[in-house]
């Protein structure tokens, strides 16, 4: 809808969306669990009836969007197998836990009272996202079921496929009972949505932006409300002196080539000497074919005639893209050094047989993930149990890493007593 459909600007038009939000989450807040399965169900049953509305809403949006470069296109279009995985994602959401209402520590102090802690949802949950359709989809089903409302802002370039998807979650909320306006999306492209979003501190009580540095950074620099987010994902892969050849190779080709754009994709390989004299004359020529360009130190040059020399900016860089910086480093000392100076805090992977250093990895690299032979591209609620993820928080309060049901609630104190008084 155009702001100038209902003769208000778009400040007013968010604001009274909020307004409708906030109605709807104290309503979110007491529903059943019965009630938040059936229209979670529901909503994965219209989306798997409507993938052909679905998939020709996102070719138009794809034909619309002809400038996009690889990654953004890669992170917009959707197929039958993406759109079955986010049915699948609300199915499983539908089978975790619902967290509110849960009561944890529940003790007697020497009163009598009983004090412990309610799990609750946040209230009105924003999301700023750019390219990704299928945001739509899992955020609606996880702040559905952690029993909080929801105002989404897609981007532009996504508008008919996340406005086809959203269709399928207000037919599942009406199944259910529950308020339609409890998930809604900003139906207009103006910027200025997202500058009044940012500002309805008492209306919308966190904002959890997805999509590029640039998106991040402003969210970051001018919210009034509390922000859930990541800037950048500078994730690597460590081969170690320990490192199984085999494993070391499949987790660091798996780790860069099995999706570009995405935030837990490897952005900088380390090995040492030694495991690189073993895996990289593969291993390299292996990405060539893959198509990916590659960008070393010294030593990785002369391994491979298509590496090109690295710049001090290549250790820094999210490429998003098929590209790859790797660095040979002399031991795990230098590795965590590297990783600490050049690290995004988001995921990063050692290769190694060696317990005392996978122990002294997770225990020294502090990201949000930190894996022990395993590709960074299982940094993903899905992948964690979650069902899906709202975003990927590299910050260290509320939330860190995939968040999910429990990380869109929040605990209160209870007490319970008999008369006590305190004397």
């Amino acid at each position: 809808m155009h702001p100038t459909d209902r003769g208000v600007d778009v400040t007013t038009l968010v604001r009274e969306m909020a307004e409708a939000a906030r109605a709807a989450s104290h309503v979110m807040a007491h529903s059943t669990t019965a009630q938040k399965n059936c229209a979670l169900r529901s909503i994965a049953s219209h989306i798997r009836e409507s993938i052909d509305a679905i998939l020709d809403s996102n070719k138009v949006d794809l034909q619309k969007a002809s400038d996009l470069d690889r990654s953004q296109t890669e992170r917009l279009e959707l197929n039958e197998t993406r759109v079955e995985a986010m049915a699948a994602g609300i199915l499983e959401v539908e089978s975790l836990a619902d967290p509110v209402g849960s009561i944890t520590d529940l003790n007697y102090r020497p009163s009598g009272i009983q004090v412990g802690r309610m799990r609750v949802p946040l209230g009105v949950v924003g999301i700023i996202y750019e390219s990704r359709p299928n945001v739509t989809a899992d955020t609606a089903a996880l702040c559905l079921k952690s029993g909080n409302a929801a105002i989404l802002r897609g981007g532009s370039e996504a508008l008919l496929s996340s406005r086809a998807i959203l269709a399928c979650v207000t037919a599942g909320l009406n199944a259910a009972g529950l308020p339609s306006d409890a998930i809604q999306m900003v139906n207009i492209t103006d910027r200025m949505a997202v500058g009044a979003m940012l500002s309805l501190d008492g209306l919308i009580d966190v904002i959890v932006p997805r999509g590029g540095k640039g998106l991040i950074e402003r969210v970051s620099a001018e919210a009034r409300v509390p922000v859930i987010k990541h800037l950048d994902g500078v994730c690597h892969v460590f081969l170690d002196d320990y490192a199984d050849v085999d494993k070391a190779h499949r987790i660091a080709f798996n780790a860069k080539t099995q999706r570009y754009g995405t935030c837990n994709t490897m952005e900088t390989l380390l090995a040492t000497p030694d495991t690189a004299s073993k895996v990289f004359p593969t291993l390299l020529d292996d990405y060539h074919k893959a198509g990916v360009e590659l960008r070393g130190c010294p030593k990785t040059c002369s391994y491979n005639p298509h590496v090109t020399p690295s710049t001090e900016a290549d250790w820094y860089e999210e490429f998003l893209a098929p590209v790859l910086a790797i660095r040979i480093v002399e031991n795990i000392d230098n590795a965590i050094t590297h990783i600490r100076k050049y690290g995004s805090q988001h995921t990063d992977a050692i290769v190694t047989e060696n317990l005392e250093h996978a122990r002294r990895f997770v225990a020294e690299v502090d990201s949000s993930s930190v894996m022990v032979n395993a590709s960074t591209r299982f940094a993903d609620g899905f992948e964690y149990g979650l069902g899906a993820e709202i975003g990927i928080s590299t910050g260290k309060f509320h939330a860190r890493g995939p968040v999910g049901l429990e990380g869109l609630t929040s605990q209160k104190w209870i007490v319970l007593g008999d008369g006590q008084i305190r004397e």
